[in-house]
């Protein structure tokens, strides 16, 4: 690989680190890793070729154009998550990514999908990746941070809401919508 396209992937990662909060290849194997996939039932489980599974996933793409495949993806790190904890079973796994195979990037929080026991009310992640991804849907993360520079003076609370979900990491944001509640 030459100096360009190593300049051209690490600035896709980087890309993609604003974009997502890391790297895609990093979150798909771990999503690979975790839910006991190959990259192929990865890329059909998100309604991707695998030739574009491996461009996002080696950097040579940057952005996953479709809301509902990033949807897709917030859906997978939840059930991995699940699946981590043990709130849901290997089967159960299968059974959900077909459901999220099915979907067409619908609201996380109003899925209508089976929840873990005792999940009654969604979690504060949930939530958070839902104002992330619709944020995402709606403009990329260097055109958020320019709204959000234009709001800063007038309006610096909104000015940082738009920073923390449509540009950062699901952690920091976890952490600001827990420093905001009661």
């Amino acid at each position: 690989m030459d100096t360009a396209q190593q300049e051209a992937t690490a600035r896709a990662r980087e890309l993609q680190r604003s974009w997502y909060g890391e790297p895609l290849g990093a979150l798909f194997r771990r999503l690979i890793d975790d839910l006991g996939l190959n990259q192929a039932r990865l890329a059909a489980v998100l309604g991707l070729s695998a030739p574009m599974l491996s461009q996002l996933m080696s950097g040579q793409r940057a952005k996953i154009g479709n809301p509902a495949v990033v949807q897709r993806v917030q859906a997978l790190q939840e059930l991995a998550v699940q699946v981590a904890d043990g709130s849901v079973s290997a089967a159960e796994a299968t059974d959900r990514m077909d459901e999220v195979k099915k979907s067409q990037g619908g609201s996380v929080l109003t899925s209508t999908g089976p929840t873990a026991p005792g999940s009654g009310a969604p979690t504060v992640r949930r939530v958070v990746r839902e104002i992330q991804s619709l944020l995402r849907s709606v403009a990329a993360a260097g055109d958020i941070i320019d709204a959000a520079d234009s709001l800063a003076p007038a309006h610096p609370e909104l000015a940082e809401f738009l920073r923390v979900y449509g540009a950062g990491r699901t952690a920091d944001a976890v952490a600001h919508y827990e420093s905001h509640q009661n």
